[in-house]
């Protein structure tokens, strides 16, 4: 039997039900848990308005999340999100939640007319072939370098 994903734009009252997620995805990427601190970030990010994050339920369980900034491109003079974060928790894997997230978050870009959306992933990160299979193309015209402090 298939199960029903709902997909939730996060305001402050499903905070709760992110942040746990979040820490989970912070800890895949190497960081150390702090569920606290990911709830305050988060809480920040919302109440900034600086980010939209859409939350995925399965069975009214929260399941995954997407987490998107705006930006400019000042080539194209258009808006565009960069989505920074796609996380889909391991029990939920292989449901649609992450196809489900993405094409949540194209709906938005469509929505506002915005340019696209952007994303970059380490090399290991397997939701690559999601994107493809999704129609992101990986950028094989420019090079993208990090400044770090």
């Amino acid at each position: 039997m298939k199960k029903e994903i709902h997909i939730h734009r996060v305001d402050e009252s499903r905070l709760d039900d992110l942040a746990p997620l979040f820490d989970d995805y912070r800890v895949f990427y190497k960081q150390p848990s702090d569920i606290q601190a990911s709830r305050s970030f988060l809480e920040e990010r919302i109440k900034l308005n600086e980010s939209v994050v859409f939350l995925a339920y399965v069975d009214n369980t929260p399941a995954g999340f997407t987490q998107l900034y705006p930006t400019l491109s000042s080539i194209t003079i258009q808006r565009f999100y960069i989505l920074n974060d796609l996380y889909t928790s391991p029990n939920y894997r292989d449901l649609g939640v992450g196809k489900s997230l993405l094409d949540e978050a194209k709906k938005l870009v469509l929505e506002y007319g915005m340019k696209g959306l952007a994303l970059e992933t380490e090399n290991f990160n397997p939701a690559q072939k999601l994107y493809e299979r999704e129609g992101w193309e990986k950028d094989e015209e420019y090079f993208h370098y990090f400044w770090k402090a």
